[in-house]
């Protein structure tokens, strides 16, 4: 099973549809919330071309993107497998 590292803030309405949908699998994932740590934030950004949007999500050490990525990986047919190593 892959680790699931999610980065959110406490506002975003798309951060709380991607844990709602790793959820539902009953996928386990650790969240790091960057509304306090902007310069994290910016690391994250400038680590993976300049991705700025929350929630940044990544499966291992791949970074899938944000909810529309994710959701997209799942209608496909994808996110199980990837989360699982398969």
């Amino acid at each position: 099973m892959q680790e699931i590292t999610i980065y959110t803030t406490t506002t975003c309405p798309y951060c709380v549809s991607a844990k709602r949908l790793l959820t539902q699998y009953g996928f386990a994932f650790k969240e790091v919330d960057l509304t306090t740590n902007p310069e994290l934030r910016q690391k994250l950004s400038a680590e993976n071309n300049g991705y700025r949007t929350v929630p940044m999500i990544f499966i291992g050490k791949d970074f899938v993107g944000g909810f529309s990525e994710l959701s997209a990986l799942d209608k496909a047919g994808k996110l199980v497998p990837k989360v699982e190593g398969a």
